[in-house]
């Protein structure tokens, strides 16, 4: 028996029990003609230059919610994370400067935007979509009580509140063309910074970043880390794609 639905079509006026239902159940998958526009819609946000330099901001928010969630796990102390308009962040963790907590802190930022798509992908294979939405609400409540500077809280408050709206009001269809489209914006827009960082350290030489930290600290070459970021992220859009498809 299908659940009972808000006037608005969403969950806002669910009984405690069906909406516990509603979330840890499962829903059923869209149609393959949903999967394939939001996988168009996802491209269009991640393709263009004048679009990516808006969508971006997303993908930064997870990038420096992995280090922050990697600095935790590996006992560090996180200090703050900052948000820039420029779509560059900042995450300040204290701890030992050397050592495998600061390595895998630094190794996790390019990472996590590919790692994030591919259990979203997980999830909606398993008919979890709303689920999949109030995880990432949470993720990104969690994450904003880091942020330290205005504009970092003003895109997290965005874009959590988005999550939170879509995933208490709207209907299913609603939530899984939103979920859907998410999951293939992660998936894809992880793959394109760790590349366009390469491009732009070979043209002006820049020795700043994630790469560079992580070839000080092991003394392995950046390149190594680079092909490291490349691998994850594209066996994560190869792997969540084909779940998304499969669905």
């Amino acid at each position: 028996m299908d659940s009972p639905q808000s006037p608005m079509g969403g969950i806002a006026s669910m009984p405690l029990a069906s909406l516990w239902d509603e979330v840890w159940g499962g829903q059923p998958a869209p149609e393959l003609w949903v999967v394939i526009a939001t996988l168009a819609l996802a491209l269009a946000a991640v393709v263009p230059r004048t679009t990516w330099r808006v969508t971006r901001n997303a993908v930064t928010i997870a990038h420096e919610g992995g280090h922050g969630l990697v600095a935790l796990l590996t006992g560090r102390s996180l200090t703050g994370i900052r948000l820039h308009s420029d779509t560059s962040g900042l995450t300040v963790s204290r701890g030992k400067p050397r050592g495998l907590g600061m390595i895998l802190t630094a190794a996790a930022g390019y990472p996590a935007p590919s790692l994030l798509g591919l259990g979203g992908a997980v999830l909606l294979a398993d008919g979890r979509i709303t689920l999949s939405l109030w995880l990432a609400t949470g993720l990104l409540v969690a994450l904003l009580v880091m942020v330290r500077n205005a504009y970092g809280v003003l895109t997290v408050v965005l874009t959590g509140g988005t999550f939170l709206l879509v995933s208490w009001l709207a209907g299913p269809q609603t939530q899984a063309a939103f979920a859907y489209t998410s999951v293939w914006f992660l998936l894809l827009g992880g793959v394109r910074p760790a590349l366009e960082l390469q491009v732009r350290r070979a043209r002006e030489g820049a020795t700043d970043s994630d790469a560079d930290q992580l070839a000080r600290l092991t003394h392995a070459p950046a390149g190594v880390w680079f092909l490291l970021f490349h691998t994850v992220s594209l066996c994560s859009l190869l792997g969540g794609g084909a779940r998304l498809l499969a669905t």
